[in-house]
């Protein structure tokens, strides 16, 4: 027979499981706790101090003149003038040379920023602070789609630059009695749901900017489960080399979260 408090060292086993694999993620070394700059390209072709070749953008697309250097893309030597043309706000793409890679990403314009193993950030990396998990913060809400997914603009935590991400509908939920509704984008996992928010902890425990939560996709009958306990910071919160997104407008909760992952130790 299963008793309660089964049931409470089940949860918080299957947490303490989640958040290992999460730190685990973020001490691998080409992570996000690796990068070393970030440098916005130009039109006119330049070398950038440490880095191979010539870099330069267009309208369109970024640019890379090896002149000689030893590098790949995408498990292909790199030869002559590769032309790399991205999504703007979406997965950025890798020149590997020598033991560091170096990501091209769309942002408005194109940037390129250094990720290497050595970082200091990386090798001082010991776990992110996180509340201790508790079943209340593990709300039921449902879903509700638009009738059309709307793309939706929002602020970034670097100045003057937008990110458009596509809304599919709100998520709906009570929490102490009372109504709220979150913007929910495209999750990582296929039907599954992704949330961006703040609330009165944000700036206070918290990362200030943002912090988000991954849904699995609703039921049959739009049913969700916002399981807060499992709300991580963006990678903003751990380095000033990343070009994260604000929650949409709305999606700052009235309350304080006392759940998921607080402010990283790099930034006390």
């Amino acid at each position: 027979m299963t008793t309660n408090t089964d049931t409470a060292t089940g949860f918080v086993r299957d947490w303490q499981q989640w958040k290992s694999e999460r730190e685990g993620t973020l001490a691998e070394p080409y992570g996000w706790l690796a990068l070393v700059s970030l440098d916005w390209l130009e039109e006119t072709p330049r070398s950038y101090p440490g880095l191979p070749g010539l870099w330069w953008q267009d309208s369109d697309a970024a640019y890379l003149d090896p002149q000689g250097a030893d590098v790949t893309h995408e498990g292909e030597a790199v030869t002559g003038v590769r032309r790399i043309e991205l999504v703007n706000s979406g997965a950025g793409t890798r020149i590997v040379a020598g033991d560091v890679e170096i990501e091209v990403a769309r942002r408005s314009g194109y940037l390129i920023r250094v990720h290497d193993p050595k970082a200091l950030v990386l090798k001082d990396f010991h776990g992110v602070p996180s509340y201790e998990p508790e079943e209340d913060w593990v709300l039921r809400g449902r879903f509700e789609p638009f009738d059309e997914p709307r793309p939706t603009t929002v602020g970034a935590v670097v100045e003057g630059l937008t990110h458009v991400y596509t809304a599919l509908g709100v998520a709906r939920f009570e929490h102490d009695g009372v109504e709220h509704t979150l913007t929910a984008f495209n999750g990582k996992v296929g039907g599954g749901l992704s949330i961006l928010f703040n609330d009165a902890t944000s700036g206070v425990t918290t990362y200030a900017a943002n912090r988000s939560l991954q849904v699995a996709a609703p039921d049959e009958d739009g049913a969700v489960v916002l399981d807060f306990n499992r709300a991580t910071n963006l990678p903003c919160a751990f380095t000033d080399f990343a070009t994260c997104p604000l929650p949409p407008e709305g999606n700052r909760l009235p309350f304080a979260v006392e759940a998921g992952e607080k402010l990283p130790y790099e930034r006390r």
